[in-house]
């Protein structure tokens, strides 16, 4: 009875001692970007945050640098044209690729650049309803917004994402490409292509990252 005893204590000591390491062997804080980056890299090979910002950045001043962009701005005499802002796809093999992420930050930094009246897909979505449903008789007509009176746009932007992975002896480059096309809607010409390319390499132990 006394061994059961002494056997039942030191069992619950042990379960005691695993829950205080446990507990004890996580730590939380908060980072700036770049430290986030960083520890980002000891633990994945993926696409990150800070991958999204460098690709944009990057093509946004493609797009300002562009001799064909620059001619088009100048022959409408300072006046801002109005851009559609297509949908950037993932063509790569990652399902979870942040693609929604990127997109945003497209939309977030064309709009800080206040060089284009921006016109974006999804919301012209959600109006192209509200307007339907305002002038389906269920709103007083005096209220109801008109059909056809939405902002045509002028030029429209699309892309996609690619990603070629290789791989050897447990090293692996992984090689995105994001690239993105400016067409005039009205002419069907194409304005302008830009392409920025990341490189993430990684090394695989034996025992995992």
């Amino acid at each position: 009875m006394r061994f059961c005893k002494n056997l039942l204590l030191i069992v619950s000591s042990l379960l005691l001692t695993f829950s205080l390491i446990s507990c004890s062997s996580f730590k939380a804080e908060r980072v700036d970007a770049q430290k986030s980056d960083d520890k980002a890299m000891e633990i994945t090979d993926k696409w990150v945050s800070k991958d999204t910002t460098i690709a944009i950045k990057e093509i946004l001043q493609q797009m300002q640098d562009h001799k064909g962009m620059r001619r088009f701005m100048a022959q409408r005499g300072g006046k801002p044209p109005k851009l559609f802002i297509g949908e950037v796809q993932n063509n790569t093999a990652e399902a979870y690729f942040p693609i929604a992420d990127l997109n945003d930050e497209l939309l977030n930094e064309l709009s800080a650049a206040g060089d284009f009246k921006l016109i974006d897909a999804a919301a012209r979505g959600h109006i192209l309803k509200e307007i339907t449903y305002q002038n389906d008789g269920m709103v007083d007509p005096a209220t109801a917004k008109r059909i056809g009176k939405q902002t045509g746009a002028d030029i429209m932007i699309f892309g996609s994402v690619y990603m070629k992975p290789e791989t050897r002896d447990g090293k692996t480059i992984k090689q995105y490409s994001v690239n993105i096309r400016v067409t005039d809607i009205e002419t069907a010409e194409e304005i302008m292509r830009a392409r920025t390319k990341l490189d993430k390499y990684s090394v695989q132990k034996g025992s995992g990252w």
